[in-house]
């Protein structure tokens, strides 16, 4: 399908018709990437943090969710703060 550019101030876009913005899902905002010389449109997750309450709840039954980086440096126990 061609699709003319349009110019939007500085900028150009294209019209993306409502059968295709359906049928690929797409919403308000898509991720916009570039892949050599391809311009890549996808639909962007409506729930960025979707599983992440089940996946923290895996990792403390499995003893997986230690810090990585203690929250107090042994330095830093004594010194106060004002």
């Amino acid at each position: 399908m061609r699709t003319p550019l349009v110019p939007i101030g500085n900028s150009r876009g294209i019209r993306i018709p409502k059968a295709i913005l359906q049928q690929c899902e797409m919403s308000d905002e898509v991720e916009l990437a570039v892949d050599g010389r391809q311009i890549i449109l996808s639909p962007m997750d409506q729930q960025p943090r979707k599983g992440w309450r089940e996946a923290a709840a895996r990792m403390a039954a499995e003893g997986d969710d230690e810090l990585l980086i203690p929250d107090v440096f042994e330095d830093d126990v004594s010194v106060e703060w004002e």
